[in-house]
């Protein structure tokens, strides 16, 4: 059985990893290279950043911090954030970055999907979906930060994304993000019943025991976590420990 995998992700505004919610009521957490680099030493299998600056400066100065994170740690990272065109990818990638994230360029535009799969290859590109439900009870797929809804299915949507050549698809439930409240486990196992490839568990996640419930209940095969991790609440060392004490198969 592959072993599941534990992702710190890192928000990061003009070179420095920040907290809030939804991008707002931002707080400073350190620099996004030191807190990359500890989270490597104590046992990430992957790092993920995310790119909250909207202006082309931002652009300029996240591609340095990829390069500078590139040359600092030895496994694998995402960085996602506003890549809308083949030269988005091409900097990132150039810059050092494994893969690349994409959303709401997707949702606009799904060839965008099969250029850059066909360009870097499947395992370089990961389709970020933020969900949540309607009043019927249907998963709606939201781009903006999950403060515009669509009319395009959950589970449509990711099967179009591994059609298209996603190589993973990280699941993200509006429903729960920042709630702390867990998972919806059901959709997630829903989501891997009908997909082949590797999905990623992000939002919601509040205890040891929710990502615990994720990775087997939800059958996800990583779970995306940074508040537990940034405010100290759990450590991957503890973490890791706690999942294999449960028979759950991490990399320690």
């Amino acid at each position: 059985m592959l072993s599941k995998r534990i992702i710190p992700c890192l928000d990061v505004k003009d070179g420095r990893t920040v907290k809030g919610i939804h991008f707002v009521g931002l707080r400073d957490v350190g620099d996004a290279v030191e807190l990359g680099s500890r989270y490597a030493a104590e046992g990430a299998d992957e790092l993920v950043y995310l790119d909250i600056s909207a202006t082309h400066e931002g652009r300029h100065t996240f591609t340095q911090l990829v390069e500078r994170i590139a040359r600092a740690i030895n496994i694998p990272f995402t960085v996602g954030g506003g890549i809308s065109t083949m030269d988005d990818a091409e900097r990132l990638l150039s810059a050092g970055a494994d893969k690349v994230s994409i959303n709401s360029a997707a949702l606009a535009r799904p060839a965008f999907i099969s250029e850059l799969a066909e360009r870097f290859g499947s395992q370089f590109v990961v389709v970020a979906i933020d969900a949540k439900t309607t009043d019927d009870g249907t998963w709606r797929c939201t781009t903006h930060g999950g403060r515009r809804l669509t009319d395009v299915e959950l589970f449509a949507w990711a099967h179009e994304a591994q059609e298209r050549g996603a190589g993973e698809i990280l699941f993200t439930s509006m429903d729960h993000d920042g709630t702390l409240a867990g998972y919806p486990c059901d959709t997630y196992a829903a989501l891997s019943d009908g997909l082949s490839i590797p999905i990623i568990a992000s939002g919601g996640a509040g205890s040891i025991d929710h990502i615990a419930d994720v990775l087997t209940l939800g059958r996800a095969d990583a779970a995306l976590i940074a508040s537990l991790f940034h405010d100290g609440v759990l450590t991957i060392p503890s973490l890791k420990q706690e999942l294999h004490n449960r028979h759950i198969p991490v990399r320690i």
